[in-house]
């Protein structure tokens, strides 16, 4: 038995798994020991515990409200609702121009012109070094000053309207007609997948390449509008009433300073992941495409691109989720994100850290690993289609 249990003990595989199942059981006692003194103390000073808060009236007031219903009467998870949403919008819109921005700037990197070659070099030194919050309160300051007030707004035909307090947008009017403007949208992109589907098939079959923009054009763009004056779907025009508009979506300034800076930051690190791209595509696939007549415009396009993301794919999802966790960073300017309505205001109201601080990072958690997980999907389809 003594000679069985000795063997055991010498065995690597044995010695790992007890190792790891010990170490498993320290971590969870430590935890517990840790989680079981945090409510004693809860307990001893009468704090407040348990997630009843959510039911309570918020009692102020969010300027930025693209979608949810929100006053200070609603509820502090109504509240919370909102800081998600608005958190979602500045995170996809950073995204989208950061990598619009950082795919140009990247390519120039690469330029044979000088002068565009330096330019990109210039722009991802300067805003790459200099830390992000400093930029939000620099682009901030200078949207303050430049931009007009409220009385002398800069108006484009009667409807859409830009001074230091935001842009001002006119506002679907939700109901039958809406919605049917909403569902032709819908058909629309859902059509032009699957044309851009059957044009990819097509090329791979017989290499003829389809031009599908003028699809995109019609089907996305040109349909919803057409929905929308056949019935006649209303929208609420923003005016000015007093101080202020009044009506119509309202855009703040401090989210205008929030998603630029976030974006021209981000963008130069994707910028590098690109150029970093392009640059390990061997050089007999450019001279490939060069040898079959492709501009260079057509061989990045068609050739060094595609090849090119499946290496900057990886590097670029860091920064979309490092992008997503800075935009905490609106507390500098006052947009009204999850941190500053839940983890600011609604914490110094109710006073319950634990709990808010909790919720707050799961969402921050939950929103990165879906991010994740979208990228990493088209990660894979790059590669396979790539192998």
């Amino acid at each position: 038995m003594f000679t069985k249990l000795k063997s055991l003990l010498y065995n690597n595989e044995v010695r790992a798994i007890v190792f790891q199942a010990l170490a498993v059981v320290v971590i969870a006692y430590f935890a517990y020991q840790a989680f079981d003194n945090m409510m004693l103390n809860i307990e001893q000073r009468g704090i407040r515990s348990g997630f009843g808060f959510l039911n309570d009236e918020a009692g102020f007031a969010v300027n930025d409200n693209f979608f949810l219903e929100y006053s200070p009467a609603s509820t502090n998870l109504q509240a919370f609702y909102v800081g998600i949403v608005n958190t979602l919008i500045v995170a996809i819109t950073g995204i989208f121009f950061a990598s619009v921005i950082g795919l140009i700037v990247g390519i120039a990197r690469l330029s044979s012109n000088y002068l565009v070659r330096k330019m990109a070099t210039v722009y991802i030194e300067i805003f790459r070094n200099i830390p992000i919050l400093l930029q939000i309160l620099f682009w901030y300051s200078i949207a303050l000053k430049v931009l007009p007030s409220a009385r002398n707004s800069m108006s484009f035909m009667d409807s859409v309207f830009l001074n230091s307090r935001g842009l001002y947008l006119p506002k679907p009017i939700m109901g039958t007609d809406f919605y049917f403007v909403l569902a032709s949208l819908v058909i629309g992109i859902v059509a032009y997948v699957f044309i851009r589907k059957r044009s990819n098939k097509k090329h791979d079959e017989t290499g003829i390449n389809t031009n599908t923009i003028p699809h995109f054009l019609g089907l996305v763009l040109l349909l919803p509008i057409v929905v929308y004056f056949s019935f006649g779907a209303q929208l609420e025009y923003p005016a000015l009433k007093g101080f202020n508009f009044r009506g119509g979506i309202d855009l703040s300034i401090e989210f205008f300073a929030l998603a630029f800076s976030l974006s021209i930051y981000t963008a130069t690190y994707i910028a590098e992941a690109i150029r970093s791209g392009v640059e390990s595509v061997d050089v007999g696939q450019k001279e490939a495409a060069a040898a079959l007549g492709l501009k260079n415009s057509r061989a990045m396009r068609l050739v060094i691109l595609p090849q090119a993301l499946r290496v900057a794919i990886p590097p670029i999802i860091n920064q979309y989720l490092n992008l997503t966790k800075n935009s905490s960073l609106a507390a500098a300017v006052g947009y009204t994100e999850l941190v500053t309505i839940f983890s600011g205001t609604v914490l110094n109201v109710v006073g319950q850290a634990i709990e808010i601080i909790m919720l707050t990072m799961l969402v921050y958690l939950t929103i990165s690993l879906v991010i994740s997980l979208i990228l990493n999907i088209f990660n894979k389809k790059m590669q396979i289609k790539g192998g």
